[in-house]
């Protein structure tokens, strides 16, 4: 399953360099993942100061 982005995201952006197949991006209001592109290694979800990605 792929991650998503929950309402905490604060914008920072640290996930956005962190994924390897480049499935993030910045949205309207918080950043999102592009859940085709994803392939749930998780990586976003280690760098993000308030656990913002989870895994649906």
């Amino acid at each position: 399953m792929a991650y998503k982005i929950s309402e905490e995201c604060i914008s920072c952006g640290a996930c956005e360099s962190e994924c390897p197949v480049g499935a993030i991006s910045a949205g309207d209001d918080k950043y999102v993942i592009d859940a085709d592109a994803c392939v749930d290694c998780g990586a976003c979800a280690g760098v993000c100061p308030v656990s913002a990605p989870n895994a649906e």
